[in-house]
């Protein structure tokens, strides 16, 4: 296999990982509309998926695509694999993905944490290596202007996915014809539209409650679904934004088919 086959296979089977932890967080989300006790978070739902029959391969599984993912995701912004250039636009994309590869890199040890030392211990870790270190972060005195721009990141991914889910610029990386895109457009771009809300929402959290956020873990996906839960008909906004995060793992399980993977990478050696 050349190395850019295994290059795409790789990228390929990080998107459905990606698809695979999003449609059981929608899942789970989706259950917590009726019952608040369900988990709604990544962590919280690789813990769940762990306790389940053959738990320890599908953790596995993850794992190992979450890894891949966040080595495509590194590889899109330093190697620029996607030509978004180096203009100011360009270069907040790109920092974006270089963003995104670590925290699917910290996703991925810590499910790889369950595996190893099992839901106990791992319970016991505050929620992952990423939220302990922002949490600590937060913690500083005076650390305000920090919680802004600690903020400024979850904002500007929910704007990014607003923006590409109402334009539906993600189609230009598609290589489907027609037919398949008058099913795979509607519901990506309700995915997108979701979870740029619940990022948005993250980042409201943090400006808004900085304070109470010094001594405790900073807000993520969970804290943003129950904020949601906790208005006026919430169950209901509830349950249609874990609809949306089900869309979601639907956009990564069609890109895991149909995405674009370009690997005109300089030091790769053309298959």
């Amino acid at each position: 296999m050349s190395a850019q086959h295994t290059l795409v296979v790789l990228a390929r089977g990080g998107y459905a990982a990606r698809g695979v932890l999003y449609l059981i967080i929608g899942i789970f989300a989706l259950l917590a509309a009726q019952d608040s006790t369900k988990p709604k978070d990544s962590h919280k739902s690789l813990e769940a998926l762990l306790s389940q029959p053959f738990g320890y391969v599908l953790v596995g599984l993850v794992v190992a695509g979450l890894l891949a993912f966040a080595g495509w995701r590194v590889l899109q912004a330093i190697r620029d694999v996607d030509h978004h250039g180096t203009s100011f636009k360009g270069l907040v994309i790109r920092a974006g993905l270089f963003a995104g590869g670590l925290i699917n890199g910290a996703l991925a040890f810590f499910a790889l944490g369950l595996l190893i030392s099992g839901i106990r211990s791992s319970s016991n870790s505050g929620g992952g290596n990423t939220r302990d270190l922002l949490a600590h972060l937060l913690s500083w005195d005076h650390s305000n202007v920090l919680i802004y721009l600690v903020a400024l990141i979850p904002l500007g991914v929910g704007i990014a996915h607003l923006i590409k889910g109402w334009k539906a610029t993600f189609e230009k990386y598609f290589e489907a014809d027609e037919e398949v895109m008058r099913y795979i457009r509607p519901v990506s771009r309700f995915g997108l539209i979701a979870r740029g809300v619940v990022f948005i929402e993250i980042a409201v959290l943090l400006v808004i409650g900085g304070s109470r956020y010094q001594v405790k873990d900073p807000p993520g996906m969970k804290e943003a679904l129950d904020a949601l839960q906790n208005l006026p008909a919430g169950s209901v906004i509830l349950m249609v934004m874990a609809l949306g995060l089900i869309a979601f793992s639907v956009y990564s399980f069609s890109e895991a088919a149909w995405r674009k993977i370009n690997m005109d990478v300089p030091g790769v050696p053309a298959s």
